[in-house]
């Protein structure tokens, strides 16, 4: 059989077993068409990958070897990201996206969940404070959109963590690809504002139907955030509680949509997102101030018509 890269990747990577995931697979064994078919990585690139395994396992590469090596690969896996990371909205698709999240907690019409992650960087070597997050530490912004499956649909990694989820979201290709969308949506929390394609909870819920929204809301949205604790799990290097990843802004940015590659990978070859899910208590959004100019009129009347009609 194929090597999955996605065993390579948990066993290997977190577990510090590599060697004996290795030793199970004989890659020369290995067509090459099973390989493209499997993971679209040519033969060349997989064999490398477990070269450089094996090499550092065995701890005969130097680390300016090393940092070379997860340059060419990160820039490998990076250039898939088109292939492996994609929203699609044909028809098909919209209806399995839909019957999939219903099924979560009775939530129609959902195109994906949305959320901006910031992930801890050293602080760059400019004096470039944009990089500074609201919290006091240097990070990259990640805006995700993820399907019911916790499979990544859009993964924007190279925004600076000093800006809001809001200004990430206005300035992104997703707003762009999605604002036109004549049927489903999103779904943010309260730190977005509320438009026709994208969903957000009610700040003060006072009916019981509008209560029953916001249960929806929050148990289908909960899927994003614990796709992210998941991906972070399997690769300790984006767990700010374990340090930070030591490299500019730029590379920061190539590793975590690295990263985000191999996680949809692992999802495409069998394996649960949630397998490895940290049980960190879910942080509590701040909601958006918005003012009066900037609400949508036409959205606030699809929310409430969704609502009368889905939740009563």
């Amino acid at each position: 059989m194929a090597i999955p890269i996605a065993i390579l990747d948990c066993d290997l990577l977190l577990h510090g077993r590599g060697h004996k995931t290795l030793d199970r697979f004989d890659l020369d064994s290995v067509p090459d068409n099973l390989l493209l078919t499997q993971f679209g990585f040519p033969r060349e690139f997989i064999l490398y990958l477990v070269e450089i395994l094996r090499e550092a396992l065995c701890r005969r590469i130097s680390q300016a070897s090393m940092s070379r090596c997860v340059s060419n690969v990160t820039r490998a896996l990076v250039e898939k990201a088109p292939t492996f990371i994609t929203l699609n909205r044909d028809p098909s698709s919209t209806e399995q996206s839909f019957q999939e999240f219903q099924r979560v907690a009775g939530f129609p019409g959902v195109l994906g969940v949305l959320d901006c992650v910031q992930v801890t960087i050293k602080a760059p070597n400019s004096e470039d404070s944009s990089y500074v997050n609201k919290k006091g530490f240097h990070s990259v912004g990640c805006q995700l959109v993820c399907d019911a499956r916790g499979l990544l649909l859009s993964a924007e990694t190279h925004w600076p963590g000093g800006l809001r989820d809001t200004e990430v979201l206005e300035r992104s290709a997703l707003q762009k690809h999605l604002q036109d969308a004549e049927e489903g949506w999103l779904l943010g929390d309260r730190r977005y504002p509320l438009r026709k394609w994208l969903m957000t909870p009610m700040d003060c819920p006072e009916s019981p139907e509008e209560l029953q929204y916001n249960l929806a809301h929050t148990a289908t949205h909960e899927i994003v955030d614990r796709t992210f604790r998941a991906i972070q799990t399997r690769f300790r290097c984006l767990d700010g509680s374990k340090g930070y990843l030591q490299y500019s802004p730029e590379r920061s940015s190539s590793i975590l949509l690295a990263c985000c590659v191999l996680h949809n990978a692992s999802l495409q070859s069998g394996l649960d997102a949630w397998t490895l899910e940290r049980t960190d208590p879910l942080e509590q959004p701040e909601s958006l101030e918005q003012r009066p100019e900037d609400r949508d009129s036409l959205a606030e009347e699809l929310r409430k018509d969704l609502i009368l009609k889905h939740f009563s």
